[in-house]
């Protein structure tokens, strides 16, 4: 199994993913890894939907797709490449993202990351939930599972949510699709520590940033 450091900086998202069932053994250890993440005052507020049932997740994707003709596709057309990454990666990317949005269903389960968190949560909540799913997709690089954070199902939040029989007092966070690779794993781009980290205050150069300061993966 990789050291932790290689699995951090080596779980990217793994949006091509083979249909082909995977073992509950597996599933399991992935949400255990969630169960041990941080969360506020421990109360534990997390609740994991594993979702295998093929009409509930063909229902969901068609508003995932919706979401992906309404303005995500768009959105990458228009925008710059990331920090770290370049146009030609870029476009990659949105090639995975598609792929993704056309074969979402077909992800053998999904991890729905939800809280019990009253009626209106407040802008605090997530991270009652999103520590628990970095967790669950380190843990899935760990055991060679393709995972990936998405959270558009939330422009139809209470669709979803309807779909999968949540209470009023709950919310969907995030669907975790987990399956086997079709690609290969890592590395992470992301832009230079120079970009990103400031001394003390806002703007201030970092002592931390190396002589020869590149974008963090480029050299993969």
């Amino acid at each position: 199994m990789p050291e932790l450091l290689e699995i951090i900086h080596s779980t990217r998202a793994m949006r091509r993913l083979k249909p082909d069932p995977i073992p509950d053994d597996l599933v399991r250890r992935v949400i255990e890894a969630g169960l041990a993440a941080p969360n506020p005052s421990n109360q534990q507020r997390w609740r994991f939907l594993v979702v295998r049932d093929a009409e509930a997740k063909r229902q969901i994707q068609r508003y995932y797709a919706r979401a992906f003709e309404e303005g995500v596709r768009d959105h990458y057309l228009a925008s710059p490449p990331p920090p770290g990454v370049t146009q030609e990666q870029y476009l990659r990317q949105l090639k995975a993202v598609t792929y993704l949005t056309d074969h979402f269903h077909e992800a053998p389960v999904w991890v729905v990351a939800c809280l019990q968190d009253g009626e209106s949560p407040g802008r605090g909540a997530g991270a009652s939930i999103y520590p628990a799913v970095q967790n669950m997709l380190l843990a899935a690089r760990a055991l060679g599972l393709g995972a990936t954070l998405t959270t558009r199902h939330l422009r139809y939040g209470a669709e979803v949510d309807a779909i999968l029989g949540l209470p009023p007092d709950a919310h969907s966070y995030a669907i975790v699709p987990l399956g086997y690779p079709m690609g290969r794993f890592g590395p992470t781009r992301r832009a230079p520590l120079s970009e990103v980290v400031f001394d003390d205050r806002w703007g201030r150069s970092t002592s931390l940033a190396p002589a020869s300061d590149q974008p963090i993966g480029a050299s993969h």
